[in-house]
């Protein structure tokens, strides 16, 4: 069977009436940044890129250097091509406005630069994540509110993971698919085509040394699937953390499994670990159209109404049975405490 690249399948996607050229044209943008990217992440420490860059985010976390030139590798990439009204990213407080003298498209893009960059040090899989929305009509100058919209209304959404490959998970709403990067040739191709992810799972990932925190519901569910074979659920499960959470998710769109980012006693003020709008929304879009759930321990994270750029999140996801098991385990919870 021939290959089908990237632009070929953007196309494709055209000529079926899911996405407008102008959004295609802005995928094919981002997936040349990550490319470049890709190019710094695996350079390493010959590169110069290691370490700490010296500054903080908007969320005070401190920047690595290789976090500074993943942002101003999209930031420069998307500035010229005319399909963006405005973007906003993880490690910036504000919208970054297209410059004077360049055309202004459609849409708004979100993202987080270098995902789990807290692992590049240690050469541990890290990656991209972004989204796409509409900027809504009349709107000339995108300020923050604009930005603030349900996850059901995202165009697009993907991540992509530099690892041993470097792979690009795209959703347009219509499916999940998944591109490795040919590098002897320079494109991504596609590699898997509607990816399901199993119902039922035999494998979780939760930050267990934030054990002592959770929530009883949480102490409940994870207890259960620890007590393998002889507990309630009557079977084993393994556990995996990577603390890159585009590691991890891959590792569930790729094999099925679950992903864990629950509210605890020790993030309760800020709401949750996780952005929804850099990190919960997209991935809860991916893996939707993969066939799981997505929530936040209470509701849906795509029906969650966001009220700041940086506003966290708890986030479930992955296999469908069990995003929904935790997700009634917390429920019950509040209904018996109501």
């Amino acid at each position: 069977m021939k290959p089908v690249s990237l632009i070929q399948f953007l196309i494709e996607e055209r000529r079926a009436g899911h996405i407008n050229a102008e959004l295609s044209l802005l995928i094919e943008v981002v997936a040349r940044a990550c490319k470049r990217i890709a190019v710094a992440t695996s350079k390493g420490a010959l590169g110069g890129v290691l370490g700490e860059a010296g500054t903080g985010n908007i969320q005070g976390e401190a920047q690595k250097k290789l976090d500074v030139i993943s942002n101003e590798i999209l930031l420069e990439a998307n500035a010229w091509g005319g399909h963006l009204a405005a973007c906003a990213s993880e490690e910036m407080e504000d919208p970054q406005q297209i410059p004077d003298g360049y055309p202004k498209g459609q849409h708004l893009l979100l993202f987080d630069p270098l995902d789990g960059s807290s692992n590049i040090d240690v050469n541990i899989s890290v990656g991209t994540i972004f989204s796409v929305l509409r900027c809504p009509d009349g709107v000339t100058e995108p300020k923050a509110e604009h930005f603030l919209q349900p996850g059901t209304t995202q165009l697009a959404a993907g991540y992509v993971v530099y690892g041993p490959a470097t792979v690009l998970v795209l959703t347009f709403g219509h499916g999940t698919h998944e591109f490795t990067l040919d590098r002897e040739v320079g494109s991504f191709i596609l590699s898997r085509r509607n990816i399901r992810i199993p119902g039922q799972a035999t494998e979780f990932a939760i930050n267990m040394s934030n054990q002592r925190h959770w929530q009883p519901p949480m102490q409940r569910y994870i207890g259960e699937l620890l007590a393998g074979k002889t507990g309630p659920r009557g079977k084993d499960f393994n556990m995996r953390w990577v603390a890159s959470m585009v590691a991890d998710v891959h590792r569930i769109v790729t094999r099925g499994g679950v992903f864990y980012y629950p509210l605890d006693a020790k993030i309760e003020k800020q709401g949750g670990k996780l952005r929804i709008m850099y990190e919960a929304n997209p991935m809860a879009f991916i893996i939707e159209q993969a066939g799981g759930a997505a929530t936040t321990g209470r509701q849906r994270i795509m029906e969650v109404q966001p009220t700041g750029l940086h506003q966290r999140v708890p986030v479930f996801l992955g296999s469908k049975e069990e995003v929904e098991l935790a997700t009634r385990y917390h429920l019950e919870a509040e209904g018996a405490q109501a």
